[in-house]
């Protein structure tokens, strides 16, 4: 399993955004490039599985300290 190293703000950031474009995916639906909302499930996933595969790679991690 990833290490979580999506926490706090950055987590809810990610969820609202990706719930956002989602929305705007079936709102929209007469936009020529629609498509481009589902970008949205990317957030989304980031946000609710607590981990990010980009930040993993630059070593960013948003996750509060344990003590």
């Amino acid at each position: 399993m990833l290490a979580r190293n999506v926490g706090g703000i950055d987590r809810v950031l990610r969820i609202v955004v990706g719930l956002a474009l989602i929305a705007g995916f079936f709102v929209n639906a007469e936009a020529s490039l629609r498509w481009l909302y589902l970008i949205g499930i990317v957030p989304l996933a980031t946000g609710l599985m607590q981990t990010c595969p980009l930040y993993s790679l630059i070593g960013v991690n948003t996750c509060a300290v344990k003590k």
